[in-house]
């Protein structure tokens, strides 16, 4: 069980005919390794067939013939049409004895023996497929899940976790080297008879298997590319969601949305491994990624709709608690996965009314029976329901106001709202769901998105990004379909916030005036929007404290991007505190702009990483400071005076003994060792600075005033270099070993190090893959223009995830 594996899980519309088989084989080709699991539906519209024939064998035995050979056929064609040689000869011959047995069956029939009747479908994908793919030269081998699956039968039967797990360890212990290729559907009970699993047991039993097998991920693909902001057959504007927080996809499908069930989703969140959803028909189309966060959601994602829901009503009798009878009734009913899709509770009349699907009603109507509630019990018939899904849906006033409102003309019998605030669902006398949904669409997601900005910083690189996005600002919002707002610019003394958004060149002029003291209250103020989708801070400062807020910035809500090294180069502990509390509720940390500016060295090592690479080294000059004075160096002007003149052209930091000290190196060091995989502390980095320590606690003016301390020492290290007819540079050096150095270097002047233009970086990075030919990425990597830029590139990248 140690096999890293993934599971793929591919439905009956992905297995129409033998065109659908071809494309699952060349998915798997592609997408899936040796040791993936596949699990399988039946192909087409095989479970309906048989099921046509078995309601033929009761009612009128010419009926079940013509539905047997019908699906006979089908089989035939799909083995004669996809294989060759032998094992097309095999699978016919099994395919002949097993309609033959079939045909052979006559009314009445056990419940298991239906049961087993309806599991053929699955067995004949799998064993079809398996035979494809290892005609194909992907190793594969067809297994039947009950061997392995154990269930006993009720309303919705449940696989016994605990007795499946040594069974499906023996079973893939057998099967090294190949793709699993197993029945979806069904299991058996201790009796040795087959049980299914009910509505998309399919799906149910891959997140299953998958749980069972440690799988890392579960891919479902069907004929849609995933969960979109409303069925897209109804909605020709509906949006495809690229992610997806668990508790909203088990809410969609608590509601019986087609795309998702509950039972599917039980699994997953009762493990590790991840869940995404694709079209088999269009791979590359985009995905749904379930992602297990929980986080204070900002309004709706999703509409759904039934046409055809049943009410359940209880009228208790009086003279009993109704408060404690009704809520014992929920009680027992979510104990017994008869969750109603929504209820009202009727307290002056004493009655409780439960919506259900056409397929649980009988169920839930049955268990209720058996319960013997003091009430009287009545299904009624004729109902829809309308749905928006997503976590604060319930909190978001527009979304509130927006479905109401859409609903008032609609023959509505009850509204009712999740605890959780996950949905807000409407009960109808059945009307024409599907002219409602655009509306209600419509009303809840035409309107741009919006986005809120929270500036931190508006020195040198902040006053550069306001001038940036003040320029982009209609070209982003076209870009993304959305609407930005800079609603706040904090600075360390004061802050000016206004949920209304502020003007840049108004800002510019009117800071001071318009400005309140920063006493910390701007976070609070940008967590607490309600009328913004989403929110963001951009840090520019190099800021400690605000670097030590990161972790309540996630807790509000927020995303982040940072220019700002502190909290990348700080103890491990803080930053994986900083990168889990991120994570956890789905918010975004990005950090690109903490090295090389504008260069892509942060998304580059990250990239290569999350695809397989393995970083072994990584070298270079990270500073643009650094490499511009270095490159001006040559002696005719003292040192002193070139960084001055760095300071003063806004290429150092705005004190420049953080660049000069070489904690600005090193915090980029630290930043890239840990984007590489690496553990390291920063105290674990030797660093060389360069200020002496005669000039460390003074002030800046001091500082610029007795600089020729710093001239001294420096033009006595450039003589000696130059005397081996070599340079000096700021070199960072992350070796094999895990050694990290920061300091002067001198080297030759053919060193690639050595020829750089003013201000460029250059990183040398040493991987699995680049061993004897470093990848060098290599261009400017200082000045307020790049890193504003390297912000407005984050913000773009963000928003595409939103």
């Amino acid at each position: 069980m140690s096999v890293q594996r993934q599971l793929h899980k591919f439905g009956g519309s992905s297995l129409a005919n033998s065109e659908c088989y071809q494309r699952v084989a060349s998915i798997l080709k592609e997408y899936s390794a040796e040791n993936d699991l596949v699990v399988v539906s039946a192909a087409g519209k095989t479970t309906n067939r048989l099921i046509e024939f078995l309601d033929g064998l009761e009612k009128d035995g010419r009926l079940a013939h013509e539905a047997l050979h019908s699906l006979r056929q089908f089989q035939i064609e799909l083995v004669e049409t996809l294989l060759a040689g032998d094992v097309k000869s095999e699978l016919l011959a099994l395919l002949q004895d097993e309609f033959t047995t079939l045909a052979e069956l006559v009314a009445p029939l056990t419940e298991p023996q239906k049961a087993a009747v309806l599991g053929h479908g699955e067995v004949w994908s799998s064993r079809l497929l398996a035979a494809l793919l290892s005609q194909q030269d992907l190793a594969a081998i067809a297994q039947d899940a009950r061997l392995f699956l154990r269930a006993e039968s009720g309303i919705q039967p449940e696989v016994d976790r605990a007795r499946s797990y040594p069974l499906i360890k023996e079973i893939l212990a057998q099967h090294n080297h190949k793709r699993v290729i197993i029945t979806g559907f069904m299991a058996q009970n201790c009796a040795g008879e087959t049980v299914l699993l009910g509505r998309n047991g399919s799906d149910y039993s891959s997140t299953v298997i998958g749980a069972l097998a440690g799988v890392s991920t579960v891919t479902i693909w069907s004929d849609v590319a995933g969960v979109y902001s409303a069925d897209p057959r109804l909605v020709s504007d509906a949006c495809l969601l690229p992610l997806l927080r668990l508790d909203e996809a088990s809410e969609l499908a608590r509601l019986a949305a087609p795309v998702l069930h509950s039972r599917t989703l039980q699994p997953v969140a009762q493990s590790a491994m991840d869940l995404n959803l694709k079209c088999s028909y269009q791979p590359e189309s985009g995905s749904t990624r379930i992602e297990r966060v929980l986080a204070s959601g900002r309004g709706a994602k999703i509409i759904t709709s039934l046409d055809d829901v049943l009410l359940v009503q209880l009228s208790f009798f009086h003279g009993h608690d109704f408060s404690r009878a009704q809520k014992g009734v929920l009680q027992a009913l979510k104990r017994a996965q008869l969750e109603p899709l929504a209820f009202e509770v009727q307290d002056d009349k004493q009655v409780l009314r439960l919506a259900y699907t056409a397929e649980i009603a009988a169920g839930a109507l049955e268990y209720l029976q058996d319960l013997a509630v003091e009430a009287e019990i009545k299904l009624k018939e004729g109902y829809s329901l309308l749905a928006a899904v997503g976590a604060g849906v319930t909190k978001n006033a527009h979304h509130c106001f927006g479905f109401f409102q859409q609903l008032k003309h609609s023959p509505v019998e009850f509204f009712s709202e999740t605890e959780s605030g996950l949905s807000l669902v409407a009960v109808l006398r059945r009307v024409d769901v599907e002219s409602i949904v655009p509306s209600i669409h419509n009303q809840l997601f035409q309107a741009q998105k919006r986005v809120a900005v929270a500036l931190c910083g508006k020195g040198n690189i902040g006053s550069s990004w306001l001038s940036l996005f003040a320029a982009q600002k209609n070209e982003l919002e076209k870009r993304h379909g959305m609407n930005f707002e800079l609603v706040a610019v904090v600075d360390s003394q004061a802050y000016w916030f206004d949920d209304q958004g502020i003007d840049v060149e108004r800002m510019l002029s009117h800071f001071d005036e318009e400005s309140i003291g920063n006493d910390g209250r701007w976070l609070t103020e940008l967590g607490a929007l309600q009328n913004y989708d989403e929110a963001v801070v951009l840090d520019v400062t190099a800021s400690k404290e605000l670097a030590e807020r990161y972790v309540q910035i996630a807790q509000q809500g927020i995303h982040l991007i940072s220019a700002n090294k502190v909290a990348g180069s700080a103890s491990s502990e803080y930053y994986h505190q900083v990168q889990d509390a991120f994570a956890k509720i789905g918010r975004h940390w990005f950090y690109n702009a903490t090295v090389g500016a504008g260069l892509p060295i942060n998304h580059t090592v990250r990239d290569l990483r999350e695809s397989g690479d393995e970083i072994v080294a990584v070298s270079g000059i990270f500073s643009g400071t650094l490499s511009w004075l270095f490159q001006q160096f040559d002696g005719s002007v003292p040192f002193s005076e070139l960084v001055d003149l760095a300071w003063q052209q806004g290429l150092t930091e705005p004190d420049p003994r953080s660049d000069l000290d070489g904690s600005d190196v090193m915090r980029k060091l630290v930043i890239l060792a840990r984007e590489s995989g690496l553990d390291i502390e920063p105290e674990n980095v030797k660093v060389e600075s360069l200020v002496p320590e005669s000039l460390r606690e003074l002030s800046l003016d001091t500082f610029f005033d007795q600089g020729d301390v710093l001239s001294e020492i420096l033009q006595e290290r450039l003589n000696k270099a130059q005397k081996n007819d070599q340079v000096l540079r700021y070199v960072a050096r992350l070796e094999r070993n895990g050694k990290a150095t920061v300091g002067v270097e001198a080297l030759s002047r053919e060193h690639a190090l050595a020829n750089l233009l003013p201000c460029d970086n250059i990183f040398a990075i040493e991987s699995k893959w680049y061993k004897d030919n470093p990848l060098v990425i290599r261009g400017p990597g200082a000045g307020r223009d790049v890193t504003a830029g390297a912000i407005q590139s984050d913000l773009n990248r963000l928003a595409g995830l939103f």
